[in-house]
């Protein structure tokens, strides 16, 4: 297994190179060591696709069994994690900054702060506020013994604020406090997506596989994106067809499912002997 300071300067540099890098979410070590043995560089973490395996909604499981998640997918498999950290888990700057050390103290290395404050009466938190809390976030990476990429993610678009201007702004006041990877989830038209890019100096973060997405991963990487990742869609993807199936053999008493399946042996093969 590579060190975790290893796992983080290859973690950094993929985001430097001259070429875009796809980076998958699994949601449980299975699903990681599954795209590891597919040749990706490096994983993230997803909120709703773990909440869904505990049987939650998204934003709703503890940090704690976060961190529990985080720790299994990177004894999993030997891949760079980032994690989803949501907002931080708190409202303070210092729960933020805790919440980052005990993600590295997990494994991950790198991880994603958003400015979504998860009360419908006040979605997104006010800038000075969301500054301060990734200040505290970025002072808290730079203090580890090894390079955690902190990525800031402006929520506006997945709370029902589509508005750029603002946006824009707060992505560059999260670069200005530190952030090394910039995320607006929710863009999918071009001209914004290139407004973005051409307004701040970090590498931007693109949620593809989503309804309404106007670029291709290759016009993305044109554009000057850096990173594209696809969120909960991969377990979405994997839950879409577990309910099919179900649907199948409860409605009609028909197998069909099995025959798309991949054939027991193939999939069991792609899983170490033993742990």
């Amino acid at each position: 297994m590579r060190s975790q300071t290893e796992k983080a300067e290859t973690f950094r540099a993929l985001h430097h190179r001259d070429t875009a890098f796809l980076i998958p979410n699994p949601w449980d070590a299975g699903s990681a060591l599954l795209l590891q043995n597919l040749g990706y560089e490096a994983i993230a973490t997803t909120s709703a696709g773990f909440a869904f395996t505990q049987g939650r909604r998204d934003n709703a499981v503890t940090r704690e069994s976060v961190l529990f998640h985080i720790a299994q997918l990177t004894a999993a498999c030997n891949l760079p994690l980032s994690a989803d950290l949501e907002n931080g888990f708190g409202d303070s700057p210092e729960t933020v900054a805790e919440t980052i050390r005990l993600a590295a103290a997990a494994g991950a290395v790198g991880g994603s702060i958003e400015d979504a404050t998860n009360n419908p009466a006040t979605p997104i938190y006010d800038l000075a506020a969301a500054v301060d809390r990734i200040a505290a976030a970025a002072a808290a990476a730079r203090a580890l013994d090894f390079p955690f990429t902190l990525t800031a993610r402006c929520e506006n678009y997945l709370v029902g604020r589509p508005n750029l201007a603002d946006t824009i702004a707060r992505l560059q006041a999260y670069q200005q406090a530190g952030a090394d990877v910039l995320f607006a989830p929710g863009l999918t038209r071009r001209d914004d997506i290139a407004a973005v890019l051409s307004s701040i100096d970090r590498p931007f973060n693109l949620i593809m596989a989503i309804p309404g997405m106007e670029v291709s991963f290759a016009e993305a990487y044109a554009m000057g994106v850096r990173r594209v990742s696809v969120g909960s869609a991969l377990s979405r993807a994997a839950l879409t067809a577990f309910v099919h199936a179900a649907e199948e053999m409860r409605d009609h008493g028909t197998f069909n499912f099995a025959a798309d399946a991949i054939p027991y042996r193939a999939l069991n093969a792609m899983f170490p002997e033993k742990s």
